[in-house]
């Protein structure tokens, strides 16, 4: 599992490091985004083997908004919360209204609207992102 790990975040950082620098587009973006996605959900499973090994719970859930709830419940460290608000919030990605700005450009970005509020996903924004999940996620969940 940990090997699965290991590869998504190879996936995903070539798009952020290699893909992103050379097509900046808003479907790379949703890409990367999906990517982490998948990242934040396999950390996810690791997580909850790793409790149920452990008898904290009896049986993994296989809803993500329940995994997502049993991972805040045994995991009461604050990357965890900022992880699953992330992970929530790339969960309903797809369903959002999605505009593409500077498209092309050094400064590409996306723009979500998100019930009335507005987020938008720059590259600083994004290399934000990419420093949580990739780099202290995927070592807090190696380390736990």
């Amino acid at each position: 599992m940990l090997n699965e790990i290991e590869q998504e975040k190879k996936r995903a950082q070539h798009l952020f490091y290699v893909s992103l620098k050379y097509t900046k587009t808003k479907d790379v973006i949703l890409n990367l985004i999906e990517h982490w996605k998948k990242l934040i959900s396999l950390c996810i499973e690791v997580l909850l083997r790793k409790a149920k090994k452990a008898k904290k719970i009896k049986e993994i859930p296989t809803i993500p908004k329940a995994r997502e709830r049993m991972i805040r419940q045994l995991y009461k460290e604050d990357i965890i919360d900022r992880v699953m608000d992330l992970y929530s919030f790339f969960r309903r990605l797809p369903n959002l209204e999605k505009f593409g700005e500077h498209e092309f450009r050094k400064n590409v970005a996306l723009r979500v609207l998100d019930s009335g509020k507005e987020t938008v996903l720059n590259m600083e924004k994004l290399k934000e992102y990419n420093e949580l999940i990739c780099k202290e996620f995927v070592d807090y969940v190696r380390h736990s």
